[in-house]
């Protein structure tokens, strides 16, 4: 059986009663009254017929949006069809740890705890397996114009829309209940060129990047150009860099002398709610532009390509180091070293660098890789390092650690970072403390990251750490992003743990733990902080000055102006005040009207 023929058999249809009106549900939930998107248990969803039509318009690129472990199960929700296969369910379980699976896969998100994990792969075809919160259909977009399609269909008929590239997003906006998913991660194409004469200021080397370009194949086509380039992306390799790191602004390696990813970007290719082509420069759309540049991933439009600075290869030196059980597991030793690494971090981020860290779980461990020190020899970056060794010395804190240098930031980055492992299941919060919160309440916010990483007898955490100041390099900006960030120190990424498993009730009271609890302590420790879109609590509290501060207005502004009806949606993000999902995580639906 063809993959379209299973759509009868596994979807509920309905035959469209309601016709072009296309009107969901009305909801009420504790006394407020809510207007929702269509769903498949509704009149107005969209007919067999209708998704065929749709299917032709792109080609035959129209998918039902299978979760990635349904082929280790006999069926899928209640439909009889089978979708089991042997070889491909050996294949998911062979992957299930593989970034680059999960991302080249139609649907799959990296962290499934935003999936309700309803389908894992497993050696029990008879155990059950559902949709959960994953899409009913995907668009495997090759050209605009089947984005095009795609959006227009959405927007027509009412239907939840997600942008999907890699599903490398910690915080579910990758994935939607019963959604239409756009795929964008076959636009690959990625054009060099050495002189850029586009709007703008800018006349050096410059690139146009393809949404679906990942970090780590884009870092290896600027090093295969003559000459050698760099362009600022993120530390993991398989992060989507132009569809959705830039959107929420991008911090990375090279952050602390070349800014944000955002801060480089010179123009975007994209495609409006209204499913109208635009390009956003200095020049044309250029709110549009303002915006993009770090005003939230799938808000304004959906990007096709990003037109990008690109500067000459660095010398570039490392160093990891590490302090763990092997060192010691005395907790107030450990916590010691902690404030001595942490409270060093002003140090570090205005020399330039960029410091990745992981620390936890409990007390006992922390794994900085690496140190970066761009534009350093081995020597030069030592020297930076000698407070933090002077200081572990002097309070003797046993630890390990080595430095190597390279002749390129591409090869140090292959070299010294390290993969993260996908399919972890964690509710995640985050905070950005600044130069002034590091000087003035070092010590206080040490105390609240070693908090994060073990908030409860019973309930381990897990930080990860980002120190880097792109106001560093780039001091003044004229986009989107926070400007905290401008004058910023240590990003961290705090992270409640979960099973994956927990029932409803649980993981809502574990949300309000990590907001209400864990994300309190670091607020109350860092007065000029904020937070970062990308990475961080989808409840944070006051969210639009939280993730942008005096920006918020005028970015309100622009998505009244690009999307007034919320076609797009991500939780968080500019516009979306009066959007909420309910019905236990599926529906999306609208405050009505008074």
């Amino acid at each position: 059986m063809g993959r379209f023929s299973l759509f009868a058999s596994l979807l509920l249809a309905a035959d469209g009663a309601l016709g072009a009106k296309w009107i969901g549900e009305v909801k009420k939930v504790d006394g407020t009254e809510y207007q929702c998107k269509c769903y498949s248990d509704n009149a107005c969803w969209p007919t067999n017929k209708d998704w065929e039509t749709l299917n032709k318009t792109v080609n035959g690129q129209l998918q039902l949006a299978i979760p990635p472990g349904a082929v280790c199960h006999k069926s899928l929700g209640n439909s009889s069809v089978s979708v089991y296969d042997a070889a491909k369910c050996k294949d998911t379980q062979a992957n299930w740890l593989n970034e680059q699976w999960l991302t080249d896969h139609p649907i799959a998100n990296l962290w499934p705890f935003s999936t309700n994990n309803t389908c894992l792969p497993t050696d029990d075809p008879s155990s059950p397996c559902t949709r959960g919160f994953y899409g009913n259909y995907v668009i495997l977009a090759k050209t605009k114009d089947q984005i095009k399609a795609g959006v227009n269909f959405a927007r027509e008929r009412n239907l939840r829309l997600i942008i999907r590239n890699t599903g490398h997003d910690f915080m579910g906006r990758s994935t939607g209940f019963g959604s239409l998913i756009i795929n964008t991660h076959s636009f690959k194409d990625v054009n060099f060129v050495q002189k850029y004469n586009g709007p703008g200021n800018w006349t050096g080397s410059a690139a146009t990047v393809g949404a679906g370009v990942q970090g780590r194949e884009l870092y290896r086509q600027a090093f295969a150009q003559s000459p050698k380039v760099v362009i600022v992306g993120g530390e993991c390799p398989t992060v989507g860099w132009a569809g959705g790191y830039i959107q929420g602004g991008g911090h990375g390696p090279l952050s602390g002398i070349y800014g944000m990813g955002a801060d480089s970007v010179l123009s975007f290719d994209a495609i409006t709610a209204e499913g109208k082509y635009v390009t956003a420069n200095a020049k044309e759309n250029s709110d549009l532009y303002w915006a993009l540049k770090g005003g939230g991933p799938s808000t304004f439009a959906v990007v096709t390509s990003i037109t990008v600075k690109t500067f000459p290869e660095i010398p570039t030196a490392g160093t990891i180091l590490n302090i763990n059980s092997t060192h010691t597991n005395d907790s107030a030793t450990f916590g010691k070293a902690f404030h001595i690494f942490h409270n060093l971090s002003n140090h570090y981020s205005n020399h330039g660098m960029f410091v990745y860290f992981e620390q936890g779980p409990g007390l006992g461990r922390l794994h900085v890789a690496p140190f970066v020190g761009p534009n350093m020899t081995e020597t030069q970056l030592q020297g930076v390092l000698k407070p933090l060794y002077d200081q572990l010395n002097a309070a003797k804190i046993p630890y390990d650690a080595y430095t190597r240098s390279f002749p390129t930031f591409f090869e140090f980055y292959i070299d010294m970072f390290e993969d993260e492992q996908p399919n972890q299941n964690s509710i995640v919060g985050g905070r950005l403390f600044s130069q002034s919160d590091i000087a003035q309440h070092g010590d206080k916010i040490a105390d609240a990251l070693l908090f994060a990483s073990m908030p409860e007898p019973t309930q381990l955490g897990f930080n990860v750490g980002h120190i880097v100041n792109p106001g560093y390099g780039v001091p003044k900006v004229d986009n989107a992003i926070h400007p905290t960030w401008r004058n910023a120190s240590s990003f961290v990424i705090s992270n409640v743990i979960m099973s994956g498993t927990e029932s409803w009730a649980v993981r809502k009271d574990r949300e309000s733990f990590n907001t209400n609890v864990v994300g309190k302590a670091l607020r109350d420790v860092s007065p000029s902080g904020a937070s970062y879109v990308n990475e961080g609590d989808l409840n944070e509290p006051n969210w639009q000055q939280a993730y942008w501060g005096s920006n918020y207005a005028r970015l309100l502004k622009i998505r009244s102006k690009y999307d007034p009806n919320g076609v797009f949606y991500t939780q968080t993000t500019p516009g979306t005040e009066n959007w909420s999902v309910i019905d236990y995580g599926t529906k999306l639906c609208k405050k009505a009207s008074k």
